[in-house]
């Protein structure tokens, strides 16, 4: 039987593209595929970090698409690439002792040891964030016949371009550690970050008007923010530690 190849458009026989080697069975994102990527993507590690880089940050939201279609044999996979970007970013920040939350003298917390204990957690802290961007995604362009799953791996690639951003940037951070311009500089690299989820948005839900798309994802976010909110204070609550 005469298959037509995801990747390439090649048409071929077998179990493989002879033209670019994509597997014929390019199966549904869902859980299973998700579980897959994290048993055994975190330990595969080959070319495709440039490529999937590149897209990234020239066509986001075409390439997440085309990826979630099927067209994935030079991406390296969405939760790996994650890992290995947030991995190396912990390590900046351990390595060259950043602190990355303000202390306060009349707060309980100790914010050096939370900090050091983000950057050895960062991946997972990262990838834990994930869902939560997605419940926002999906409550508002669940009409556009992505699964939950699906959008996942769509916020998982724009967390691997905010992490990128934030590995261009550490020099200027390392230069502004200490100084009162370090609070400045977090907000512009979170400005960068809302760009990027802006354009990706507008790329990657290209059937509906760009306007649409911008105001949904304004939406979108703000749902992340109470989420993530609501997560917080959840936490907190269990561990004791809300404010009296």
């Amino acid at each position: 039987m005469e298959i037509t190849c995801k990747n390439c458009h090649q048409v071929y026989t077998g179990h493989y593209c002879n033209n670019c080697g994509q597997s014929a069975e390019t199966h549904k994102i869902n859980a299973h595929f998700l579980w897959h990527d994290i048993q055994h993507g975190l330990l595969h590690f080959d070319n495709g970090i440039p490529y999937s880089v590149k897209q990234l940050f020239t066509r986001p939201g075409h390439s997440i698409r085309e990826f979630i279609e099927g067209k994935r044999i030079r991406h390296f996979k969405p939760l790996s690439l994650v890992a290995v970007l947030a991995t190396l970013y912990a390590f900046l920040c351990h390595y060259f002792h950043i602190n990355i939350f303000k202390s306060s003298s009349d707060s309980e917390v100790d914010f050096g040891n939370f900090s050091e204990w983000i950057a050895t957690h960062f991946s997972w802290v990262t990838i834990a964030t994930i869902p939560i961007y997605t419940v926002g995604t999906y409550v508002v362009f669940r009409k556009q016949g992505y699964n939950f799953f699906e959008l996942f791996v769509l916020n998982t690639f724009k967390a691997s371009q905010r992490l990128f951003v934030q590995i261009l940037t550490f020099p200027i951070l390392l230069y502004l550690t200490n100084t009162n311009h370090a609070d400045h500089f977090s907000f512009v690299t979170y400005l960068i970050g809302i760009v990027l989820i802006f354009w990706t948005n507008i790329q990657f839900f290209d059937k509906m008007s760009k306007t649409k798309a911008f105001f949904l994802t304004i939406l979108s976010h703000a749902i992340f923010w109470v989420t993530f909110l609501i997560v917080i204070i959840l936490i907190l609550a269990i561990m004791g530690k809300l404010p009296k």
